[in-house]
C-alpha cells in the first residue's frame, strides 16, 4: 500500500525533444480545404508588415501609390516562391517566408544616398533607387549561399548547445518588444479588443467547448469580427478629425493600394531595369544578410519545436541557410533570410530581404505540412492575384494585421526559446551567468545604439569608413545577434574543461541530432527526396 502522500510526491517534468499536443505535425497532411484556409491565415498575418514596410520605404524612394502597389505585389509573389523553395529544398519545415526589418536600414542608406538626389522626377528616382537595392541584394546573397551550401554554417551550428540557443531564439521574439504594444496602441480602441478576442478564441474557448477546431481558425474569426467593428466605426465618422497617423492605423480605407492595383500581374526578373552596384552598399547589405541568417536560425529552431519535429541537425540548418531568401526593401522581422531567396529578392526587386515566420504556430498549435506543398501551393497562388491582395490590405486596418503578427512572433519565438531551458542545468552558476549576461546584453546594447541614433542622428561607431559604421549599426541593433554571439562565445570558452560543462549546457540531449543519420526521426523529418539528395546532401 502506498504511503500517505507518496502518490503526491513532486517530480520534475520529463525532458521532451519533441513538443507534444500539436494537432497537425510536420509529417501529417491536412485536407485541401483546411490547408487553403490555414494558408490564407498565414497570408493575412504576413500582409500587415509587408504593407507597413512598403508604406515607409517606397515614398522615400520617390514612389507613389502605383509603385507601392507593385512593390507589395512583388514582395508577396516572391514570398510564395521562396516558401515553396524552402519547403521543397531547404529545411522542409512548415515556415512561411516573409519580410525582415533587418534590411530596412541598408535599404534606406541606399535610397537616401546623395547619388540619387540628382533625379528630379520621382518615378526616375524610385527606379534608380530600386536598381541600387537590387544590385546590393544580389551581391549580399553570395554570403549565405556560400555559408549554406559549402557547409560553413553547419560547422558553426555544431558548436551551438541548448544553453546558447536559448538567448538566440528568445530574443528573436522579445527583440521586437518596441514594435509590439506600442504599435497596437496607435489604435487602442480597435487593437485591445482585437487582442482580447484572439486570446479568447485561441486559448480559452477550445478548452471550454472541448474543441480544437476553433483555435485553428482563430485569426480568421477575430479578423472578421474586428474588421466589421472597424468598418462601422469608420463609417460613423469617428476618425474624421483625428491625426493622419491615427487614421492610417484605424481606418479601413486609407492604404491607397486599390487605385494602383491591377487584376492580375506577374512580376518578372529585372522588371525595374538593370541593377547597379556600389561596393559600400553591398558590404552593408552583407551585414544585414548575416544578421538575418542568425535570426533565421533561431526561427528554424522554434519552428522545429512547434512542428513536433526533432531538434534540427546543423546540416539541415546549413541547407536552409543556402535556400532562405526573399526581398530587401520591405520586410518585417521574423526569422530566416538569406541565400537563394535573397538572390530572388534582388532579381525581382522587392526592396527588402526575406525571413521565415513561426508566428501562427503558438496561436493555433498547428503545423502545416508545407513539405508536401498542400499549404505553400495555395499560399503561392493567393499572391498572384494582385487585386485580391490589395483589396484585403486596403479594407483591413494596418494595425489589425500587425497585432497578429507581433503577438505570434514575440510569444511564439520567445516561448520556444525558454522551452529549451528544459535541456539545461538551471542549478549551475555557469548556466545562470551565461543566460543572464547574454539576455541582458542582447537587450541593452541595441537599446544603446537606437537611443544614440535618436539623439545624434548617427551611430555610436565613428570611423573614416561610412560603410563600416553602417555595418556595426546593422549588427549591434539586432538583439538576437548580440545575445547569440555572446552566449555562444561564453558557452564555448567558460569552464570549457570542467567535467560537468558538457551536461550543464544540455549538449548530451542534442548530441544524437548533430549528425543527420544518427536518429531515424531526423531522416524522416528533414530528408530530401532521393532524386534531390545527391545534389543537396544533408550530411
Amino acid at each position: 500500500m502506498t504511503a500517505p502522500g507518496k502518490a503526491d510526491e513532486l517530480v520534475p517534468h520529463p525532458v521532451k525533444d519533441q513538443l507534444p499536443g500539436v494537432d497537425i505535425c510536420v509529417n501529417s497532411n491536412p485536407s485541401w480545404p483546411e490547408a487553403v484556409i490555414l494558408a490564407f491565415q498565414h497570408y493575412l498575418v504576413m500582409l500587415g508588415t509587408t504593407v507597413i514596410i512598403s508604406t515607409v520605404i517606397v515614398p522615400q524612394m520617390g514612389g507613389g501609390k502605383a509603385e507601392k502597389a507593385q512593390v507589395v505585389q512583388t514582395l508577396l509573389f516572391v514570398a510564395g516562391l521562396n516558401t515553396l523553395l524552402q519547403t521543397w529544398f531547404g529545411t522542409r519545415l512548415p515556415v512561411v517566408m516573409g519580410g525582415s526589418f533587418r534590411f530596412i536600414l541598408p535599404s534606406l542608406s541606399i535610397v537616401l544616398s546623395n547619388r540619387y538626389s540628382a533625379y528630379v522626377n520621382p518615378h526616375d528616382r524610385f527606379v534608380r533607387s530600386m536598381r541600387g537595392i537590387q544590385g546590393a541584394l544580389m551581391v549580399a546573397s553570395v554570403l549565405p549561399i556560400l555559408a549554406g551550401f559549402l557547409g560553413v554554417w553547419r560547422i558553426v551550428m555544431r558548436f551551438l548547445s541548448p544553453l546558447s540557443a536559448v538567448p538566440l531564439v528568445t530574443l528573436v521574439g522579445l527583440g521586437l518588444y518596441q514594435q509590439g504594444f506600442p504599435l497596437l496602441a496607435n489604435c487602442i480602441e480597435l487593437g485591445l479588443p482585437e487582442l482580447i478576442i484572439l486570446i479568447l478564441l485561441s486559448q480559452y474557448f477550445p478548452y471550454m467547448w472541448k474543441s480544437r477546431r476553433l483555435d485553428q481558425f482563430a485569426v480568421l474569426i477575430s479578423v472578421a469580427i474586428v474588421w466589421a467593428y472597424a468598418s462601422l466605426v469608420t463609417a460613423a465618422g469617428a476618425y474624421k478629425n483625428r491625426p493622419p497617423s491615427t487614421q492610417l492605423s484605424c481606418r479601413v480605407d486609407r492604404s491607397g493600394l486599390i487605385s494602383g492595383a491591377s487584376w492580375i500581374k506577374f512580376p518578372y526578373p529585372f522588371q525595374w531595369g538593370t541593377p547597379t552596384l556600389d561596393a559600400g552598399d553591398a558590404f552593408v547589405m552583407m551585414a544585414a544578410a548575416l544578421v538575418a541568417l542568425i535570426e533565421s536560425t533561431g526561427t528554424f529552431i522554434a519552428a522545429s519545436r512547434y512542428s513536433s519535429a526533432t531538434p534540427i541537425p546543423p546540416s539541415v540548418l546549413s541547407r536552409g541557410a543556402g535556400w532562405l531568401v526573399r526581398s530587401i526593401l520591405l520586410v518585417d522581422s521574423r526569422t530566416m533570410d538569406s541565400g537563394i531567396s535573397l538572390l530572388l529578392d534582388g532579381l525581382f526587386g522587392t526592396a527588402s530581404g526575406s525571413t521565415a515566420s513561426v508566428d501562427l504556430f503558438v496561436i493555433l498549435m498547428v503545423s502545416l505540412s508545407l513539405n508536401n506543398q498542400e499549404s505553400s501551393g495555395p499560399l503561392s497562388l493567393l499572391y498572384r492575384c494582385q487585386y485580391l491582395e490589395h483589396c484585403t490590405a486596403s479594407c483591413l486596418p494596418t494595425h489589425l494585421l500587425l497585432t497578429f503578427d507581433y503577438y505570434g512572433i514575440m510569444v511564439g519565438a520567445a516561448s520556444a526559446g525558454l522551452g529549451l531551458l528544459q535541456f539545461c542545468n538551471l542549478n549551475s552558476y555557469r548556466t545562470k551567468f551565461i543566460l543572464g549576461f547574454s539576455l541582458f546584453m542582447g537587450l541593452s546594447v541595441p537599446q544603446y545604439f537606437n537611443e544614440y541614433i535618436i539623439t545624434t542622428g548617427v551611430g555610436p561607431v565613428h570611423t573614416r569608413s561610412t560603410w563600416f559604421d553602417k555595418i556595426m549599426l546593422v549588427i549591434f541593433t539586432s538583439p538576437a545577434t548580440v545575445a547569440a554571439i555572446i552566449a555562444l562565445f561564453l558557452d564555448c570558452t567558460l569552464a570549457r574543461k570542467h567535467s560537468l560543462t558538457w551536461r550543464d549546457s544540455g549538449r548530451h540531449w542534442w548530441g544524437k541530432f548533430k549528425y543527420f543519420d544518427k536518429d531515424l526521426r531526423s531522416a524522416e523529418f528533414y530528408a530530401l527526396p532521393l532524386s534531390l539528395s545527391k545534389y543537396f546532401p544533408s550530411v
